[in-house]
This record gives structure tokens, sequence and C-alpha cells, in this order.
């Protein structure tokens, strides 16, 4: 069993994860901008075969510490060449590095490449040779905070160069991007339906074409003449041509089988022609349909009443001029709705504004990123616009009370929350003992509302079909009062099992959305955890931090997304370092820092358990946030419980504080009881529970507790509290 990383576009991670496992892989994690997964060669070799979202299949051999070039260059000599390039071999290599005292590719893909030569010099043979475009074995090189992973590049050029293409317009779109979008639309289904699939600005074809070799079963490396492994002196040629064998033989079949319901459309006869010249690259031409025309004269195709209209319309950043796209956006909705009753759409729109300029209502949104731009890809559900709509049911007593409830406590917090400037906050607690959930509302920075809803744990004598019931009219009463549609409310539930009651499973969607406080940006996703990864109830403990933070060196322990760290680094940190054993938690909270302007050396991310960090480190800081788990029972680390160990950990804290320290403690655990005796000695103690709840959790005001701990004042020491000013 080996280890592997695919690559692959930001926001295509928890697509190419699903995929991954798909092809056999397993202890599959995703990753910021790829996916870690261990596997058999043949998987590497199926991969690269058959992925149509990775961009690249990496082998890594060898890890190491590497924050000078002496280092970098020891590290990789440690290597032995002589198992990966034959003598003779060409090779090539790639770098890239992020938050390291090394920050120059070129130099650093310099260095690895002379250290691998030098070897083979050393040794008594001829200096391999460098082939930039095909080589025997390329090398890759991800240098991140001082620690470089060396790695074989299987995939030897991009995957999402299929071998198809032979022309391609002024802004193309990635192959793999476009499987994205077409995965994300739910082209599959919608073609085992019986329906067609339409481009209208098809540009040289590349949605359209991934769309029908996606429904043929054809492999989307199938056609590619070049990877990384042929020249690779472990290759195993025979492996690899049982399995081109098999894809050979799946596209055999599935060709002949394919329906002629792939159209193609675009107001550029060079573009239609190019497409034309790909398609019939791709083996599929006969399949094919496309025309010139312009996008907003688009109609269905004749004897297709459902299909998925799919297009990638220009952004105002290469193509087209910005002033007059929001027009053409809205003509291009006006488009669908009046002529695609029945269909799906899904449009890749440079920004949110552009997306909300189609007046169509958007079911789904997803982040994906083309090249380095930032897009939304938005998927409709098209009616016409004098459509009936289905009179729904009217709500039962119960369910008219809740939403009498929500719109009273909406229009009571309304103007302290503009006034404040809240964008995430909670509108309802279990406030009717029927209807046990929470409620928190969600407005992302497109100007949309997202609900998550918290299942509380019903007793034992309420049947499970009530519970479901009542969940559902939760979701529609708030729908209805904060106008959210269905798709964008989030619903945790609780299943009973054995033992009692649990949360049931979560979604895998891999959604991110992007929300204001305090005038800081942060990642939120409402579907697949437990958390949403910002804490509403800890928005005044995170002022705090920033008000307490300027010119200290910051430690914020039990991290999760490190939402604290970036209050910290704010509010004037000297520096900041979050620590979390979680690696998923620890590239959001990179991707949340960075997100802010906050990257660098100065921003420290530490993969550790809490306890063992305070007991390796010698440094010692000004501000140190402990915010830790009620209960604990990681297999990475000892089981712990904040009842029993916090006297350890805040004494352990202590020891690393500067002299006028402060510790900012707190948990969420209902039952706790600090023990004052054992910490009074070293700590003097400051509650300030009933300062860190914010008005919207007033209902429940026990949800945490908070304390202020610093070291007792001696001599002339000035007590730090004394002077704390909240920063305009």
């Amino acid at each position: 069993m080996k280890q592997f990383f695919a690559t692959c576009p930001k926001g295509l991670e928890y697509l190419l994860r699903d995929e991954l496992m798909s092809l056999g892989a397993v202890e599959v994690h995703e990753a910021l901008a790829g996916v870690r997964f261990s596997g058999s060669l043949e998987t590497a070799y199926r991969a690269c075969l058959w992925s149509r979202l990775a961009s690249r299949i990496l082998l890594p051999v060898a890890e190491f510490e590497a924050a000078s070039d002496e280092a970098l260059y020891a590290g990789v000599q440690s290597i032995d060449w002589s198992e990966h390039l034959a003598l003779h071999a060409t090779l090539a290599v790639d770098a890239n590095t992020a938050q390291s005292k090394l920050t120059h590719s070129q130099y650093l893909a310099q260095r690895v490449k002379d250290a691998v030569v030098d070897q083979f010099r050393q040794r008594g043979h001829a200096r391999p040779d460098v082939d930039t475009e095909e080589p025997d074995v390329r090398i890759n090189l991800r240098l991140r905070r001082d620690r470089a992973t060396v790695s074989i590049d299987l995939a030897g050029a991009p995957l999402h160069r299929r071998g198809w293409r032979e022309t391609q317009g002024e802004a193309p779109l990635k192959e793999n991007l476009a499987a994205a979008m077409l995965l994300r639309a739910g082209w599959p289904a919608i073609y085992a339906q019986g329906g067609a699939l339409l481009d209208p600005m098809c540009g040289s074809g590349t949605i359209v074409i991934e769309g029908a070799l996606m429904a043929a079963d054809v492999a989307p490396g199938l056609r590619r003449e070049y990877y990384g492994f042929l020249g690779w002196k472990q290759h195993d040629i025979a492996l690899w041509r049982s399995l081109l064998d098999e894809a050979s033989r799946r596209a055999e079949i599935g060709l002949p089988a394919l329906r002629s319901c792939f159209f193609g459309s675009d107001a550029d006869s060079r573009m239609v022609q190019m497409a034309k010249r790909n398609a019939q690259e791709a083996g599929i031409a006969g399949f094919f349909t496309l025309d010139r025309h312009d996008a907003l004269h688009v109609r269905p195709p004749p004897g297709f009443t459902q299909g998925l209209v799919i297009t990638n319309p220009p952004y105002g950043e290469r193509l087209g001029e910005r002033e007059s796209l929001p027009r053409f956006y809205r003509n291009l909705g006006e488009t669908l709705r009046d002529h695609f009753n029945g269909w799906r759409a899904a449009v890749l729109a440079g920004d949110a504004e552009l997306g909300r300029a189609t007046t169509l209502r958007a079911e789904k949104k997803y982040t994906l990123y083309n090249g380095a731009l930032e897009t939304v890809l938005l998927i409709f559900e098209l009616h016409a616009r004098d459509e009936t709509p289905r009179e729904k049911p009217p709500l039962s007593p119960g369910a008219q009370m809740l939403k009498n409830r929500l719109e009273k406590n909406a229009r009571h917090l309304r103007k302290r929350l503009e006034r404040e400037g809240i964008h995430a906050w909670r509108a309802y607690d279990q406030d009717l003992p029927e209807y046990a959930a929470a409620i928190d509302v969600y407005a992302d920075k497109s100007g949309s509302t997202h609900l998550h809803v918290q299942e509380y744990r019903a007793p034992a004598d309420v049947p499970v079909e009530v519970t479901r019931t009542r969940l559902r009219e939760i979701a529609r009463a708030a729908g209805e009062v904060f106008d959210t549609p269905r798709a964008r409310i989030a619903i945790k539930t609780r299943e009973r099992g054995k033992g009692g009651s649990k949360y049931g499973q979560f979604d895998q969607r891999g959604e991110f959305i992007e929300v204001e406080e305090g005038g800081l940006t942060f990642l939120v996703n409402l579907y697949d955890y437990l958390d949403t990864g910002l804490f509403l109830d800890h928005r005044l403990v995170r002022a705090k931090v920033r008000e307490l933070a300027a010119g200290r060196r910051f430690l914020n322990l039990f991290a999760y997304t490190a939402t604290a760290s970036v209050y910290a680094a704010a509010g004037g940190a000297r520096d900041t370092t979050s620590v979390d054993l979680s690696g998923t938690y620890l590239e959001w909270a990179s991707r949340n820092l960075a997100l802010n302007g906050f990257a660098g050396e100065r921003h420290r991310l530490v993969q550790a358990d809490a306890a063992g960090f305070l007991e390796r480190t010698r440094e010692r800081y000004g501000l140190i946030y402990v915010d830790p788990p009620t209960f604990s029972n990681s297999k990475r680390a000892e089981d712990f419980d904040v009842q029993r160990d916090h006297v350890k950990l805040l004494l352990a804290c202590a020891q690393r504080l500067a002299h006028d320290g402060v510790i900012l403690f707190s948990n969420n655990f209902r039952r706790f009881s600090l023990d004052r005796e054992a910490l009074a000695p070293q700590l003097a103690i400051e509650p300030w529970g009933a300062g860190s709840i914010p008005f919207d959790f007033s209902r429940r005001a026990n949800i945490h507790d908070c304390w202020l701990l610093r070291p007792h004042a001696s001599g002339s020491q000035v007590n730090p509290w004394q002077n704390a000013r909240v920063k305009p």
C-alpha cells in the first residue's frame, strides 16, 4: 500500500475525494487543492487514466525539514534516485512554496535538479539531461512551512489535457473544471433520464465534449500518449497495458450506445469550427449538433423537453466588458426562463453579483476556481414565468405559532443586528418546547441568506415520526420567514441508536460560504460537520481577543478554524500561533487567515495536541486563548476531560505566559465548575461569563462560561485589565 496525493483546482476537493474512492482508493482525505489517498500502483494508474477531476497524481518519496538551501539540497540527495531514473533518462522539476523561508520556486526547482544530477555524477554516471516538455521522470517539490515533500509526478503533464484538443479559444475552460460543472449539475442522472446537453456559448466545445465522453464511459485519459510514469524505472508495463485494454473495451461498448443529444452553439463561427474539429478528434462528432447563433436566441432542440443548459459566460476579466455584462446575464436569465421550462441550468458566473443579474433564484451555489479566478457555479431549476406555483398546504397550528415566534424574534433583533453589522446570529433557541431546535441565520457576502437548524434531543416518549414532522415544519416556517429556499437550509438531525440519541449522517458537499463578522471574513460550512466553523455564541469572546491582542504574542489552543487568531491578528498581535490536532481544521484555518490578509511566518499553524505543545514549547505569549472541547478521545492524543483536566491545562498555560500575560479561558460544558482553590495560588481569576454572551443568545445564557486569568501582580507590575480599551 502506497501513499499518494492528487492535486486539483480549489473547490473540487470533495468531488475528487468521492471519485478516487470509486476508483478503489482508501484512506481518502481531502486537503486544500488536493486529496491524499492510499492504494496500490494500480490505484494510481487508474486515477491517471480515469480521473476527470485531478490535475496530477503524485507519489511522495521523501519528506523532510528544509528551512535552508543546504537542508533542501541534502534532503534531496538523501533519496536514492537510481531507484527512479534509469541511466540516460531525462528529468524535469516543478516546485512550489508557501509560508516558508525559501520563497523562489524557480530557484528551488534548480536546487532539486542540482542535487539529483550531482548524485549521478558522484556515482560515476552521466549527468541526466533536462526535458521540460516530456521528461522520463518529472519530480515535484512542495514546500509548506519549511517542510519539503518530494514526489514523482505520475501524470507527467496536467491530466486536464485529455489528448483530443487540437485548438482552443482565447479563454479556454480546463477539462477538469468542465467535468466538475457537469457533476455538480447532475448531468449523469439527466442523461440517464433521456435529457439533452446544451451549451449556448460552447467556445471550443469543452463542456459538451466532456459531457459526451462521460456519458459514453470513455476514460478521460484514454487518448493521452504521454504519462509521467512511462519512463519511470518502477513502471509496470503489463499492468498499464491491462488497464488500457479494459478502458478500450469499455469505450467500445459505450460509444455505440451513446445518444445524439449534445448541442452547442456560439456567436463566433471560428469557435464553432474549432469545436467541430475537437469533437472529431475526440471521436464523438457524430453525436453532436453545433451551430452558429447568439446565446440569447438559443432554444430547446427539437424532440427534447428536458435536459441541462450549461455554460461558461464571459466574466469581464479576459473577455467582454464588465459594464455590459449585467445586462447580458439578465437577458440570458430571461431566455432560460422563457424557453426552457422543465430544464435545469448551470451557469459559471464570474461572481455572485453577475449571478444575481440573471434574476433567477439559484437552488445551489458552488465556489469554483477557473485558474486563479474565483467563480461561482449557479444551479437553477427552470420554470415558466406564468407557471402557477403548487399550492402549499396550510401550516399546522403549531407550525403557525413557530412562524409567529420567528417573525417576532426577527423584528425584535433586526435594528440591533443592522446597527452592529451582524450577519450571522441566532434567531431561535427552543423558544417553543414542541419545536426543539436552534436556528441560526447566516447572510453570505453575496447577500444570500442561509439557515442552520440543529435539533435538540427529543424526550424518549416522543415518536420518531413526530420529531421528523416537526423538523419539516421548522424548515418550512423558517424558510418563509427568512425568504430562504430549502436548498439553503441545513438541518442537523439526531437519530436514535444504541445507547441513546446521536447526530445522524452529515452531507459531504464541500460547500463553503463567506460570512462577515466584525469587519473580517470567515469560511463557513453548514452541511459537512457538526459545527459550522464559526461559533456564534463566542462572538464577544473573539472581540475581547482583538481588544487584548495589540502588541502581544498570541497562542490559540484547540484553535479549530482559527477565527480567534484572525481577530488577534486584526487587533495588532505581534504574531499568532494556532494549535489543533486536526489537519482538516488547520487547512480551514489557513484559508481563514489568508482570506483576511494574514499569512507568512508571523502566523503559524501547528498540528499537535495542546498539552503536548505546551510541554515542548519554550516560547512565551502575552495572550493565550483556551477553548477546549468538553471531552476528547482522539487516537493521536491522551483522553481529555475539561472538568478533570482543566487545572493541569491552565497551569501549563501559565508557565508559558509573559510576566504581564493573560489567559482567556472558555468552555461550553454546562455543568463545569472552575477549581479556584487549585488555580488561585498562581493565577488571579476574573469571571467574565455574563459579559461574554451575545444578546441573541439571551435565552441560553449558560451556553458557555468564560474567565480571564493572569499571574499575580508583584512589585510595580501593571494589571493588564486596568488599561484595556476597545479599539475603535
